[in-house]
């Protein structure tokens, strides 16, 4: 620690803060546009000018914060600490003289900027602005840029900060912006005029500190105090980002991120922002029932009725599946109620993955997401992080910069940072030797296992094979448990942690779906091929393929429109909240489950939803944990050797069932904007392969 004094007040920081943090640790509030605390110090702007006295005496001119470290001060002269000095008159010079530069060219629209009321440059130019411009010669004007369907760009209003430049190249690892000329003819574009392919790419708008990048699909929709704001968690993937969800009446217009360091920091992908439009498209607003090959519209009480009838046969002989979007209540109510109605037949994995029934070590990602920046080496074998969870990803490139070592088992794939390829499948790996030892050597070896290796139909075999590697290299040792599964389903670790498995004699999902059941449920199921005989009842949101192969369609509220709660990869607890009410008729799915035992004469024991997670808390403790993720805790007691089941193992490659990241579930498939980045992608590898 080094103390130094700020504004005369004396503080103790470490040395390897920069002034501008160490200032700003100490109370002051320092203005600046290019520096932000993730990304590399570039030193454009100059607005965090600062004053540096040593010995009590000033420097020769003020001095850029962002670019200057504690430890680069030189030592105390005259045993007088050495003072950063941030509102003197000469700071307060040097900052409007840098302001008055930065508006020189920067035209006068405020009121059609999308920016307006989210602008730093208005925040900071009501501080440092003039009355008036001294500048008499012609404005600068720059082309607009295409940067792809989901940035809109006004490139004159750029004051070169190179922010998304950054972002791009170091954490989203896409190098596809940058900056051409120099000086006054200097403009940020893409290369070649195309648009932007990272995932992650509408991180840039966030960070744009002028309305230079903003948000094509939600241009001049609204203003930000028109909107009310919801704080709630993303379930485009099992990450369980934390966003902010901002509505105006019933509609949903934007998710912007919110700051969570342990889970996504503060980034998200461009589905978990931009799928938002998909939840007023293609809607199910009413209960409908099929009669001679047409679904008609019926009441609730038909619906109910018809339901009832159709569940109210041999128990062995109905099932439900939950599906990915299927938060912890509704799985909850109906696990109760088809155990009320002695049928064994539930399951959560609706894509046949090998996995839960035993220790909950065994399904989580127990190093957690923020162990990824502890991990020396990372294996990953049968997933593609950057299509599943382009969050993670970015964090596991991150651990790349910091120097971990990546290794990868499957099918090769551009994942923004360098691998060693050790095979396409467990049965390919050569040197198996050299990859325990790797990983037996390492401080904290991590392992993630993707959807690739668990959903194959020698899943328990490649299980048991990777329990095996993991218990042979140490991987799970005393204070860590490097032993990771990274789930593509919001609703997946919930289900496994409510035990919504197969009861004794119980079907899977992939039997039921086989047929062979007079009655199915699904619970928001879409992404499999459903059975063609027996009825089929569906709760949920979208007009998908669920729906159009439904007898009986309850329509239920999204995730936007419902308090619920959802279980990340890691094991976290966290509470979605209602931005929106459900669309028409359509119900939140517990309270479509209440009534519909009510119906049947198995009266579920709760009416409201506190009752509700009273007892799912109550009968797994697990839920009443909100916002902890277990980690390394019960490390000691799992056994990785009793994952899975010994088998022979397919030389198949490990292929990431997710192929289009823009279409993954029926909110993303009903969004005009994703149906366009989908689009653009799939043109973009097109001519790659050409």
């Amino acid at each position: 620690m080094t103390k130094i004094l700020v504004d005369g007040v004396e503080v103790d920081v470490p040395p390897e803060l920069t002034l501008l943090q160490a200032c700003e640790a100490a109370g002051a509030e320092i203005p600046r546009f290019c520096y932000h605390e993730r990304l590399s110090i570039a030193g454009n702007c100059r607005m965090c000018l600062i004053e540096v006295k040593v010995g009590g005496k000033s420097g020769p001119k003020p001095v850029a914060s962002c670019a200057q470290q504690v430890k680069d001060l030189p030592p105390p002269r005259d045993n007088v600490l050495n003072e950063l000095v941030t509102k003197s008159a000469i700071v307060d010079k040097a900052r409007k003289g840098v302001m008055e530069f930065l508006l020189i060219n920067h035209p006068l629209d405020c009121p059609i900027c999308d920016q307006g009321g989210e602008c730093d440059l208005q925040d900071q130019s009501v501080a440092y602005g003039r009355g008036g411009s001294r500048f008499d010669e012609n404005k600068r004007a720059v082309e607009e840029k295409f940067m792809g369907p989901l940035v809109k760009t006004v490139m004159t209003r750029c004051i070169q900060c190179t922010r998304c430049i950054r972002f791009v190249t170091e954490v989203a690892g896409v190098s596809e912006l940058g900056a051409t000329g120099r000086g006054e003819d200097m403009e940020v574009t893409t290369y070649l005029e195309a648009a932007l392919t990272s995932e992650l790419s509408a991180n840039v708008i966030d960070l744009c500190p002028v309305g230079a990048l903003t948000s094509k699909p939600y241009a001049f929709n609204a203003r930000p105090w028109e909107l009310t704001k919801t704080e709630t968690v993303d379930v485009m993937d099992a990450l369980g980002s934390n966003i902010r969800v901002d509505a105006r009446g019933d509609a949903v217009l934007r998710v912007l991120p919110r700051v969570n360091e342990e889970i996504n920091e503060e980034w998200i992908s461009d589905k978990t922002r931009y799928a938002e439009d998909g939840l007023s498209r293609q809607r199910l607003d009413r209960p409908f029932i099929r009669e001679n090959g047409k679904l008609r519209a019926a009441t609730w009480g038909e619906a109910l009725e018809a339901t009832a009838k159709a569940l109210s046969g041999d128990p062995k002989r109905i099932g439900a599946i939950a599906g990915d979007l299927a938060c912890a209540e509704s799985m909850k109510a109906t696990l109760d109620l088809f155990r009320a109605l002695g049928s064994p037949n539930t399951d959560c994995r609706a894509d046949g993955a090998a996995i839960g029934g035993g220790a909950r070590e065994g399904y989580i990602f127990n190093s957690t997401i923020a162990g990824i920046d502890e991990a020396d080496v990372i294996l990953l074998i049968g997933t593609h992080p950057r299509l599943e969870a382009p969050v993670l990803n970015a964090r596991i490139r991150k651990a790349w910069l910091r120097g971990a070592e990546i290794a990868f088992i499957g099918e090769a794939a551009d994942l923004t940072y360098p691998y060693a390829h050790l095979g396409e499948s467990l049965a390919d790996v050569k040197d198996r030797a050299a990859t325990v030892d790797k990983l037996k050597t390492a401080q904290k070896p991590m392992i993630i296992v993707g959807a690739g290796a668990l959903t194959r139909s020698d899943s328990a075999a490649v299980l048991h094979s990777i329990g095996a590697l993991v218990a042979s290299a140490s991987v799970v040792r005393d204070g860590w448990n490097g032993f990771n599964v990274l789930h593509t389903a919001a609703a997946r670790v919930g289900g496994l942690d409510l035990g919504f498995l197969p009861g004794a004699g119980g079907k899977s999902a992939r039997e039921m779906l086989a047929g062979g059941l007079d009655t199915l449920l699904l619970l928001g199921v879409d992404e499999v091929e459903l059975p063609h005989a027996g009825t089929v009842i569906y709760i949920g949101t979208h007009g998908d393929a669920g729906a159009h192969r439904a007898d009986i369609i309850l329509p239920s509220a999204a995730y936007t429109e419902k308090d619920a709660t959802w279980v990340n990869t890691e094991g976290r607890v966290q509470y979605g909240r209602r931005a929106t009410f459900p669309k028409g008729d359509a119900k939140e799915d517990w309270t479509i489950l209440r009534a519909l035992s009510g119906v049947m004469g198995k009266t579920l024991p709760y009416d409201t939803l506190g009752a509700l997670r009273a007892k799912m808390i109550a009968d797994h403790p697990t839920f009443g944990q909100v916002d902890y993720a277990p980690g390394a805790v019960g490390a000691a007691a799992f056994d990785p050797t009793a994952l899975g089941a010994a088998g022979e193992i397919s030389g198949a490659p490990l292929r990431s069932p997710v192929t289009d990241f823009y279409l993954t579930n029926p909110i993303a498939r009903a969004s005009k904007t994703m149906a366009e980045c989908s689009r653009l992608k799939a043109g973009a590898m097109k001519v790659a392969a050409e």
